[in-house]
């Protein structure tokens, strides 16, 4: 996928289907091995995350998906994206649990929202763990 040519698109749905200002600026895509997400989102423990957002501009894309224009891939963008106008909007300040969860819903629904519009298609994602429920889970001794 040429993210440069590709985010500008991805970004227009990520305004449309949110309701959030458009930003001046896109933020940036990196790809990041596995372990990356592993360390930094999953608290050191596996776990299935392929994207993130650091509400710090730039967005994490596992580097298995470097090379992939899947619709997937491309609906995996425009949630992080949603994360990135949902941090500039600042209607998420809270770094709490309950503000986690509202913002994953959002974007998953805005996620499931581009499928269907921009691909005609069913194949909705089903929202996975939160960072709470990683730091939860990286509080309890392995077993």
């Amino acid at each position: 996928m040429d993210i440069a040519s590709t985010l500008p698109i991805l970004l227009s749905w990520a305004v449309h289907l949110s309701g959030y200002a458009q930003p001046a600026e896109p933020p940036s895509i990196s790809f990041e091995p596995h372990s990356f997400f592993v360390e930094r989102v999953c608290g050191g423990r596996e776990c299935k995350a392929v994207g993130w957002y650091n509400d710090e501009d730039v967005i994490y894309i596992d580097a298995k998906y470097r090379n992939d224009d899947s619709r997937f891939v491309a609906s995996l963008i425009v949630h992080e994206l949603v994360h990135h106008l949902q941090h500039l909007s600042g209607r998420f300040d809270s770094h709490s649990c309950e503000d986690s969860l509202m913002r994953e819903r959002e974007a998953y629904h805005i996620q499931n929202e581009y499928i269907l519009q921009a691909h005609a298609s069913f194949a909705l994602i089903r929202p996975g763990p939160t960072s709470c429920n990683y730091q939860a889970s990286s509080a309890r001794p392995l077993s």
